[in-house]
């Protein structure tokens, strides 16, 4: 009627959004409550000295905690908590991957080098290349469950499994299933490579000493937690370059996700045209690029912090927000999980890491001898 009369719609006023504000806080509320509670627990166990020195960070723990919830008593609470539950684990997980680029500066990449850069440039290449291949030519997994794999093995564990979430559109218990694998074979490495390390004094396949080590580890290990316990088993020398080798991986999360999502278009686009009745008419492309803006955020994230504007303090403070929003979403995303789903998917998720695994140990030791040779 007003458009009729040459009228403007009619606006909503200031107290009519604030009260439509509330009634969506209140349907977010009991869901949110519930996922922060079992983050707050996960962050309070992941302090416990035992648990950090085996690499179970807070973000791990917390998603155990939310399947042991969701998987008992929350399917009770469900309809009450589930909008929030969603929210936490797409929002907020976007916003926590954002700011947890204030863990990293540029300045970073200068202590390890162009070579460190190449080293973890080639195991990130590589290794998500091999879990694509091998888990859907060789295991027959689905594509979704192979690339969430090759994320987390191939960058930095559950954030890189949960970053790459949204690209790839997976399931809950697609991205429970990545996440298990990480915890298992990234758990593994904390004990292996002190090990590998002797054997190297032995016979001096990696020339460099701990420091040539600690990079070793900061491209290989799958989680920041599980890299510093691995590293600090070996020396504070090692210690120091796995942390930066890792964070610069991890820098090259926002690099992967656009390239990924490039690449998921293309390739949807070829398979629309290939099919045209699978594109209801003439072979329309219909891939479209998913844009990861939160990786945008997190560039512009990790170039603020490379000015050093914040004090330390104010960094600080942030990142132990960060890292409650990211246990938030990992809670939220145990409690969306079935065991029955995870059990369904088989021993070939954990086959395909374990294979990852070992290209990473053995391939992975390749890469960190010959390019700092190569490059001098």
């Amino acid at each position: 009627m007003h458009k009729a009369l040459g009228c403007p719609p009619p606006r909503t006023s200031g107290p009519k959004l604030f009260g439509l504000f509330l009634t969506k806080l209140a349907a977010l509320l009991p869901g949110l409550l519930l996922s922060g509670g079992l983050a707050a627990v996960g962050m309070a166990l992941g302090r416990i000295a035992w648990l950090q020195d085996h690499g179970f960070s807070a973000l791990t723990l917390a998603i155990v905690l939310g399947m042991l919830v969701g998987n008992t008593v929350y399917p009770r609470f469900a309809a009450t908590c589930g909008m929030g539950v969603n929210f936490s684990k797409q929002h907020l997980l976007r916003l926590g991957v954002v700011l947890y680029g204030l863990r990293l500066t540029v300045q970073d990449i200068g202590h390890v080098g162009i070579a460190g850069v190449v080293v973890d440039a080639l195991v990130l290449g590589s290794t998500f290349a091999l879990a694509c291949f091998i888990g859907t030519r060789w295991l027959g997994l689905d594509r979704k469950t192979a690339m969430l794999i090759g994320a987390g093995s191939a960058i930095c564990g559950a954030a890189a499994v949960m970053a790459t979430e949204p690209v790839v559109k997976a399931r809950a218990e697609q991205v429970t299933v990545a996440v298990a694998t990480v915890v298992v074979f990234g758990t593994l490495a904390i004990f292996l490579y002190p090990v590998l390390f002797e054997l190297n004094r032995h016979w001096a396949l990696m020339p460099g000493g701990a420091t040539a080590f600690g990079i070793y580890a900061g491209s290989t290990i799958h989680e920041v937690a599980q890299v510093v316990a691995a590293a600090q088993s070996v020396g504070p020398e090692a210690a120091n370059s796995a942390v930066i080798a890792k964070m610069v991986r991890v820098m090259m999360l926002a690099p992967f996700l656009m390239l990924l999502s490039a690449w998921l278009a293309r390739d949807d686009a070829r398979q629309a045209r290939a099919t045209p009745e699978a594109g209801g008419g003439k072979g329309e492309a219909k891939g479209r690029l998913t844009v990861p803006w939160f990786a945008f955020g997190f560039v512009a994230v990790v170039l603020f912090n490379s000015l050093q504007w914040l004090p330390v303090s104010g960094v600080d403070a942030v990142t132990a927000i960060d890292t409650a929003l990211l246990a938030t979403a990992m809670a939220a995303l145990g409690l969306s999980t079935h065991i029955g789903a995870v059990r369904k998917a088989g021993v070939k998720p954990l086959l395909l890491a374990l294979m990852l695994f070992g290209w990473l140990v053995i391939g992975g030791a390749a890469i960190n001898h010959w390019v700092p040779a190569l490059l001098g």
